[in-house]
Protein backbone atom coordinates (compact mmCIF):
# COMPACT_ATOMS: atom_id res chain seq x y z
CA UNK A 1 0.00 0.00 0.00
CA UNK A 2 1.29 3.42 -1.00
CA UNK A 3 1.73 5.75 2.18
CA UNK A 4 0.31 9.40 1.95
CA UNK A 5 3.78 10.63 2.08
CA UNK A 6 4.67 8.71 -1.27
CA UNK A 7 1.75 9.77 -3.01
CA UNK A 8 2.35 13.80 -2.60
CA UNK A 9 6.03 12.93 -3.33
CA UNK A 10 5.00 11.38 -6.92
CA UNK A 11 2.32 14.40 -7.09
CA UNK A 12 4.95 16.84 -6.35
CA UNK A 13 7.35 15.37 -9.07
CA UNK A 14 4.60 15.31 -11.44
CA UNK A 15 4.02 18.74 -10.69
CA UNK A 16 7.91 19.54 -11.50
CA UNK A 17 8.17 17.39 -14.39
CA UNK A 18 5.31 19.77 -15.80
CA UNK A 19 6.62 22.61 -15.14
CA UNK A 20 9.80 21.93 -16.45
CA UNK A 21 8.44 20.48 -19.61
CA UNK A 22 6.41 23.91 -20.26
CA UNK A 23 9.84 25.91 -19.37
CA UNK A 24 11.30 24.05 -22.01
CA UNK A 25 8.73 24.16 -24.36
CA UNK A 26 8.76 28.38 -23.97
CA UNK A 27 12.26 28.69 -24.39
CA UNK A 28 11.93 27.27 -27.73
CA UNK A 29 8.93 29.05 -28.51
CA UNK A 30 7.97 29.11 -31.16
CA UNK A 31 8.30 25.74 -32.97
CA UNK A 32 5.15 25.66 -34.89
CA UNK A 33 2.44 28.32 -36.38
CA UNK A 34 0.46 30.06 -34.27
CA UNK A 35 -3.12 30.92 -34.64
CA UNK A 36 -4.75 34.44 -34.49
CA UNK A 37 -8.07 34.38 -33.57
CA UNK A 38 -10.65 36.61 -34.97
CA UNK A 39 -13.51 37.31 -33.67
CA UNK A 40 -14.95 38.68 -36.30
CA UNK A 41 -16.12 37.84 -40.07
CA UNK A 42 -14.02 37.79 -42.64
CA UNK A 43 -14.05 41.38 -44.66
CA UNK A 44 -14.34 43.78 -41.81
CA UNK A 45 -12.29 45.98 -39.99
CA UNK A 46 -11.02 43.12 -37.13
CA UNK A 47 -10.30 40.83 -40.32
CA UNK A 48 -8.46 43.35 -42.13
CA UNK A 49 -6.49 44.30 -39.04
CA UNK A 50 -6.02 41.06 -38.09
CA UNK A 51 -4.34 40.32 -41.44
CA UNK A 52 -1.94 43.46 -42.11
CA UNK A 53 -0.99 42.63 -38.79
CA UNK A 54 0.16 38.76 -39.46
CA UNK A 55 2.03 40.04 -42.75
CA UNK A 56 4.14 42.58 -40.63
CA UNK A 57 4.87 40.18 -38.28
CA UNK A 58 6.57 37.59 -41.44
CA UNK A 59 9.73 39.27 -40.71
CA UNK A 60 9.86 38.97 -36.83
CA UNK A 61 8.61 35.87 -36.00
CA UNK A 62 9.88 32.44 -36.90
CA UNK A 63 6.69 31.27 -37.69
CA UNK A 64 3.61 31.85 -39.24
CA UNK A 65 0.90 32.98 -37.65
CA UNK A 66 -2.65 32.14 -38.96
CA UNK A 67 -5.35 34.10 -38.89
CA UNK A 68 -8.98 32.22 -38.36
CA UNK A 69 -12.43 33.34 -38.00
CA UNK A 70 -14.53 32.50 -35.52
CA UNK A 71 -17.61 35.07 -35.47
CA UNK A 72 -20.82 35.52 -33.55
CA UNK A 73 -22.42 36.56 -30.48
CA UNK A 74 -20.96 39.56 -31.05
CA UNK A 75 -16.83 38.26 -30.13
CA UNK A 76 -17.80 36.09 -27.49
CA UNK A 77 -17.33 32.77 -29.42
CA UNK A 78 -13.82 33.81 -30.55
CA UNK A 79 -12.99 35.42 -26.76
CA UNK A 80 -14.08 32.02 -25.47
CA UNK A 81 -12.35 30.02 -27.56
CA UNK A 82 -8.82 31.92 -26.96
CA UNK A 83 -9.75 32.30 -22.95
CA UNK A 84 -10.04 28.27 -23.23
CA UNK A 85 -7.04 27.83 -24.91
CA UNK A 86 -4.10 26.18 -23.69
CA UNK A 87 -1.47 29.12 -22.54
CA UNK A 88 1.54 28.27 -24.27
CA UNK A 89 1.61 30.89 -26.89
CA UNK A 90 0.12 28.60 -30.03
CA UNK A 91 -3.33 30.43 -29.83
CA UNK A 92 -3.69 34.05 -29.86
CA UNK A 93 -6.54 36.56 -30.50
CA UNK A 94 -7.62 39.81 -31.33
CA UNK A 95 -9.40 41.55 -28.43
CA UNK A 96 -11.96 44.27 -29.65
CA UNK A 97 -13.28 46.75 -27.44
CA UNK A 98 -16.41 44.25 -26.70
CA UNK A 99 -15.00 42.74 -24.26
CA UNK A 100 -15.43 46.31 -22.50
CA UNK A 101 -19.01 45.78 -23.16
CA UNK A 102 -20.42 42.06 -23.16
CA UNK A 103 -19.78 41.68 -19.23
CA UNK A 104 -21.58 44.21 -18.17
CA UNK A 105 -24.89 42.48 -20.44
CA UNK A 106 -24.43 39.24 -19.56
CA UNK A 107 -23.79 37.93 -22.78
CA UNK A 108 -20.30 36.67 -22.12
CA UNK A 109 -18.78 34.60 -18.98
CA UNK A 110 -15.43 35.85 -20.33
CA UNK A 111 -13.99 38.85 -18.56
CA UNK A 112 -11.02 41.35 -19.27
CA UNK A 113 -9.31 39.40 -16.56
CA UNK A 114 -9.32 36.09 -18.53
CA UNK A 115 -6.08 37.25 -20.88
CA UNK A 116 -2.51 38.73 -20.90
CA UNK A 117 -2.32 41.82 -23.04
CA UNK A 118 0.38 41.83 -25.68
CA UNK A 119 -0.38 45.50 -27.57
CA UNK A 120 -3.19 47.59 -28.44
CA UNK A 121 -2.84 47.93 -32.59
CA UNK A 122 -5.45 50.32 -33.77
CA UNK A 123 -8.58 52.79 -32.98
CA UNK A 124 -11.32 53.44 -34.66
CA UNK A 125 -14.51 56.11 -34.14
CA UNK A 126 -17.88 54.64 -35.01
CA UNK A 127 -20.02 56.82 -37.90
CA UNK A 128 -23.54 56.83 -38.87
CA UNK A 129 -23.08 55.30 -42.78
CA UNK A 130 -26.68 55.35 -45.08
CA UNK A 131 -26.44 54.91 -49.35
CA UNK A 132 -25.36 57.33 -51.29
CA UNK A 133 -29.11 57.27 -53.27
CA UNK A 134 -30.70 57.57 -49.59
CA UNK A 135 -32.91 60.56 -49.09
CA UNK A 136 -30.37 61.76 -46.10
CA UNK A 137 -27.81 64.35 -46.76
CA UNK A 138 -27.04 64.98 -43.20
CA UNK A 139 -26.89 63.70 -40.09
CA UNK A 140 -29.99 66.25 -39.43
CA UNK A 141 -31.86 65.11 -42.09
CA UNK A 142 -31.12 61.01 -41.00
CA UNK A 143 -32.14 62.65 -37.06
CA UNK A 144 -35.48 64.14 -38.22
CA UNK A 145 -36.49 61.35 -39.82
CA UNK A 146 -35.65 59.16 -36.55
CA UNK A 147 -38.00 61.76 -34.93
CA UNK A 148 -40.72 61.82 -37.44
CA UNK A 149 -41.28 57.69 -37.55
CA UNK A 150 -39.58 56.53 -34.19
CA UNK A 151 -38.31 53.05 -34.17
CA UNK A 152 -39.00 53.16 -38.26
CA UNK A 153 -35.07 53.40 -39.11
CA UNK A 154 -33.67 50.10 -39.55
CA UNK A 155 -29.64 50.34 -38.50
CA UNK A 156 -27.01 47.69 -39.00
CA UNK A 157 -24.72 46.23 -35.89
CA UNK A 158 -22.33 43.87 -35.90
CA UNK A 159 -24.20 42.37 -33.47
CA UNK A 160 -26.57 42.52 -29.94
CA UNK A 161 -24.03 44.27 -27.37
CA UNK A 162 -20.84 45.00 -30.11
CA UNK A 163 -19.41 48.43 -30.11
CA UNK A 164 -21.83 49.76 -32.89
CA UNK A 165 -25.04 48.20 -31.27
CA UNK A 166 -23.70 50.37 -28.14
CA UNK A 167 -22.87 53.56 -29.88
CA UNK A 168 -26.37 53.45 -31.81
CA UNK A 169 -28.29 52.87 -28.42
CA UNK A 170 -26.33 55.67 -27.51
CA UNK A 171 -27.04 57.77 -30.02
CA UNK A 172 -30.87 57.41 -29.48
CA UNK A 173 -30.19 58.55 -25.73
CA UNK A 174 -28.18 61.68 -26.75
CA UNK A 175 -30.58 62.65 -29.77
CA UNK A 176 -33.80 61.31 -28.25
CA UNK A 177 -34.70 59.36 -31.26
CA UNK A 178 -35.22 55.87 -31.70
CA UNK A 179 -34.14 52.67 -33.91
CA UNK A 180 -34.74 49.68 -35.17
CA UNK A 181 -31.63 47.60 -34.25
CA UNK A 182 -30.59 44.70 -36.98
CA UNK A 183 -27.50 42.67 -35.66
CA UNK A 184 -25.32 41.01 -38.21
CA UNK A 185 -22.52 38.45 -37.41
CA UNK A 186 -19.57 41.51 -38.05
CA UNK A 187 -19.29 44.78 -39.81
CA UNK A 188 -18.89 43.02 -43.16
CA UNK A 189 -22.39 41.78 -43.19
CA UNK A 190 -23.81 44.57 -41.99
CA UNK A 191 -22.24 46.90 -45.03
CA UNK A 192 -22.97 44.54 -47.33
CA UNK A 193 -26.82 44.52 -46.57
CA UNK A 194 -26.91 48.52 -46.26
CA UNK A 195 -25.71 47.95 -50.02
CA UNK A 196 -28.18 45.72 -51.07
CA UNK A 197 -30.54 47.77 -49.05
CA UNK A 198 -31.94 45.49 -46.62
CA UNK A 199 -31.00 48.48 -44.10
CA UNK A 200 -31.30 51.86 -43.73
CA UNK A 201 -27.94 52.70 -42.13
CA UNK A 202 -25.14 50.95 -40.37
CA UNK A 203 -22.75 52.52 -37.14
CA UNK A 204 -19.49 50.44 -38.29
CA UNK A 205 -16.19 51.83 -38.38
CA UNK A 206 -15.06 54.00 -41.51
CA UNK A 207 -12.98 51.52 -42.24
CA UNK A 208 -15.69 49.10 -42.80
CA UNK A 209 -16.97 51.30 -45.51
CA UNK A 210 -14.48 53.30 -46.86
CA UNK A 211 -14.22 51.39 -50.35
CA UNK A 212 -17.89 52.06 -51.04
CA UNK A 213 -17.73 55.66 -50.01
CA UNK A 214 -14.92 56.33 -52.55
CA UNK A 215 -16.75 54.80 -55.09
CA UNK A 216 -19.67 56.37 -54.50
CA UNK A 217 -22.32 53.96 -53.00
CA UNK A 218 -22.59 55.03 -49.64
CA UNK A 219 -22.11 58.65 -47.90
CA UNK A 220 -20.51 58.66 -44.65
CA UNK A 221 -23.02 61.49 -42.20
CA UNK A 222 -21.10 61.96 -39.29
CA UNK A 223 -17.82 60.15 -37.09
CA UNK A 224 -18.26 59.95 -33.45
CA UNK A 225 -14.83 61.12 -32.80
CA UNK A 226 -13.00 64.20 -31.28
CA UNK A 227 -11.82 65.44 -34.36
CA UNK A 228 -12.27 64.25 -38.29
CA UNK A 229 -11.15 61.68 -40.17
CA UNK A 230 -8.27 62.17 -42.76
CA UNK A 231 -8.50 61.09 -46.20
CA UNK A 232 -11.69 60.53 -47.57
CA UNK A 233 -13.47 61.22 -45.07
CA UNK A 234 -12.00 65.02 -44.57
CA UNK A 235 -15.61 65.94 -45.75
CA UNK A 236 -17.60 63.96 -42.78
CA UNK A 237 -18.42 66.23 -39.37
CA UNK A 238 -18.09 65.08 -36.22
CA UNK A 239 -21.30 64.54 -33.97
CA UNK A 240 -19.49 67.32 -31.43
CA UNK A 241 -19.60 69.72 -34.65
CA UNK A 242 -23.18 69.48 -35.18
CA UNK A 243 -23.70 70.01 -31.43
CA UNK A 244 -24.32 66.34 -30.17
CA UNK A 245 -21.33 65.62 -27.51
CA UNK A 246 -20.88 61.71 -28.60
CA UNK A 247 -17.33 60.06 -29.23
CA UNK A 248 -17.54 56.20 -28.97
CA UNK A 249 -14.73 54.11 -30.64
CA UNK A 250 -13.26 50.98 -31.19
CA UNK A 251 -9.66 49.17 -30.19
CA UNK A 252 -8.04 46.15 -31.35
CA UNK A 253 -5.34 44.48 -29.69
CA UNK A 254 -3.33 41.25 -29.46
CA UNK A 255 -3.79 39.04 -26.39
CA UNK A 256 -2.69 35.14 -25.10
CA UNK A 257 -4.90 33.43 -22.73
CA UNK A 258 -4.03 34.05 -18.41
CA UNK A 259 -1.00 31.88 -17.83
CA UNK A 260 1.00 31.79 -20.76
CA UNK A 261 4.38 31.47 -19.51
CA UNK A 262 6.35 34.94 -19.15
CA UNK A 263 8.90 33.76 -21.53
CA UNK A 264 6.03 33.56 -24.52
CA UNK A 265 4.66 36.44 -23.60
CA UNK A 266 8.03 38.22 -24.05
CA UNK A 267 8.34 36.67 -27.15
CA UNK A 268 5.42 38.28 -28.20
CA UNK A 269 5.58 41.38 -27.18
CA UNK A 270 8.89 41.99 -28.81
CA UNK A 271 7.69 40.20 -32.05
CA UNK A 272 4.31 42.79 -31.32
CA UNK A 273 6.14 46.30 -30.82
CA UNK A 274 8.47 45.04 -34.16
CA UNK A 275 5.46 44.29 -36.56
CA UNK A 276 3.37 47.45 -34.73
CA UNK A 277 5.88 49.38 -36.01
CA UNK A 278 6.09 48.24 -39.40
CA UNK A 279 5.87 50.73 -42.29
CA UNK A 280 4.12 47.91 -44.50
CA UNK A 281 1.61 47.59 -41.54
CA UNK A 282 1.30 51.07 -40.77
CA UNK A 283 0.55 51.96 -44.84
CA UNK A 284 -1.96 48.83 -45.21
CA UNK A 285 -3.90 50.10 -41.54
CA UNK A 286 -4.13 53.87 -43.72
CA UNK A 287 -5.42 52.49 -46.99
CA UNK A 288 -7.77 50.73 -45.56
CA UNK A 289 -9.04 53.52 -43.18
CA UNK A 290 -8.11 51.66 -40.37
CA UNK A 291 -6.41 54.08 -37.51
CA UNK A 292 -3.09 53.03 -36.59
CA UNK A 293 -2.80 53.04 -32.59
CA UNK A 294 0.03 51.25 -31.62
CA UNK A 295 0.25 50.76 -27.42
CA UNK A 296 1.86 48.50 -25.50
CA UNK A 297 0.36 46.01 -23.18
CA UNK A 298 0.11 47.97 -20.09
CA UNK A 299 -1.17 50.88 -21.50
CA UNK A 300 -3.71 48.87 -23.35
CA UNK A 301 -5.08 47.11 -20.83
CA UNK A 302 -5.04 50.73 -18.49
CA UNK A 303 -7.31 51.88 -21.50
CA UNK A 304 -9.82 48.74 -21.51
CA UNK A 305 -9.96 49.28 -17.69
CA UNK A 306 -11.34 52.83 -18.18
CA UNK A 307 -13.78 51.64 -21.13
CA UNK A 308 -15.21 49.01 -19.16
CA UNK A 309 -15.95 51.46 -16.28
CA UNK A 310 -17.33 54.15 -19.38
CA UNK A 311 -19.33 51.53 -20.73
CA UNK A 312 -21.15 50.53 -17.62
CA UNK A 313 -22.22 53.81 -17.16
CA UNK A 314 -23.80 54.41 -20.60
CA UNK A 315 -25.35 50.97 -20.56
CA UNK A 316 -27.15 51.64 -17.07
CA UNK A 317 -29.20 54.24 -19.16
CA UNK A 318 -30.05 52.33 -22.03
CA UNK A 319 -32.24 49.43 -22.98
CA UNK A 320 -29.63 47.27 -24.74
CA UNK A 321 -32.32 44.28 -26.16
CA UNK A 322 -33.85 46.71 -28.19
Amino acid sequence: MRTHHSIFSSLTVAATLALCSLSAQAADYPTKPVELIASAAAGGGTDNMARAFTEAARKHFPQPIVVVNRPGAASSIGFTEVANAKPDGYKLGIITVNLAILPALNLTKVTVEDYIYIARLNNDPSAITVRADSPWKTIEDFLAEARKNPGKLQVGNAGIGDAWHVAALALEEKTKTSFNHVPYQGGNPAVLSLLGGHVDAVTVSPGEVAQHVAAGKLRMLAVMADQRMPGVFAQTPTFKERGIDLTVGAWRGLVAPKGTPDAVVKTLKDMARKAGNEASFRETLEKTNLGYSYGEGDVFLKQILGDREMFKGILAKLDVNK
